[in-house]
This record gives structure tokens, sequence and C-alpha cells, in this order.
């Protein structure tokens, strides 16, 4: 939050001056904070660091649950990558194959289309 009449670039340039940097995550999906017998769950928070003087912080925004004992981090199983229709049509009509082999392929190769055709043709 700045405070009023403040530039925010000027508000950039001064904190570089004295040496402290600000980060945004955007892709933070749980923080768990664990105390005296209760955890702190933030599902999809806004975090922060912040760098100043050799010591990191974090600030971390948004709604909590608290739960008795100590909290197990969310288990990320692999995660499939987000395949553009435009990926699949190309290496279907590229190695020939049906959209949906296409797909397979291009999930089983993560997402590159080049190594999906490979993948296919030399089947």
């Amino acid at each position: 939050m700045m405070p009023r009449g403040v530039n925010p670039r000027q508000m950039k340039q001064a904190m570089k001056r004295m040496g402290i940097s600000q980060e945004e995550w955007d892709d933070v999906d749980e923080v768990i904070i664990s105390r005296a017998g209760k955890s702190y769950i933030f599902k999809k928070p806004s975090v922060t660091a912040v760098s100043m003087q050799g010591q990191n912080t974090f600030q971390i925004a948004g709604e909590y649950t608290v739960v008795e004992g100590k909290a197990k981090p969310q288990e990320a199983g692999p995660k499939k990558p987000d395949i553009p229709e435009e990926d699949v049509e190309l290496v279907a009509s590229q190695a020939n194959v049906s959209p949906e082999e296409a797909r397979k392929a291009l999930e089983e190769c993560g997402g590159e289309p080049a190594e999906a055709i490979i993948k296919l043709m030399s089947r």
C-alpha cells in the first residue's frame, strides 16, 4: 500500500538506493505456519518477498484455516502441461495421427511438439 502523494516509481528508486528489493510471488499454492500445536494454512496466498540488508522477509496475505497439530504440506503430484490446441494439430498433421494420439504424445513429452512428433514417427 502506497502512502498518499508518493510516486510509485520514486518509491521504487528510493528502495533501490537503500538496498531493498521486493518481489511478488504469483505461483504460490500453499503456505503453512506451524506453531505451538496449531498450524495456519494459507491456500493461494499473495506472497511478497523482501530482501533488506541481507535479511529476507515474507509478507503473506490471504484467507487461512487453523488446524490443531502439525499440518503436512499438500502433496503436489506431477502436473500435466498446458497443451495448446495448435500444438495438438501440428503434431497430429506432422505425425499423421489422430488428435487424441497427438495429445497423449504431447503429455508424455512434457508439451514439447518436436519430441512428440519424433516419438510418434519412430514407432
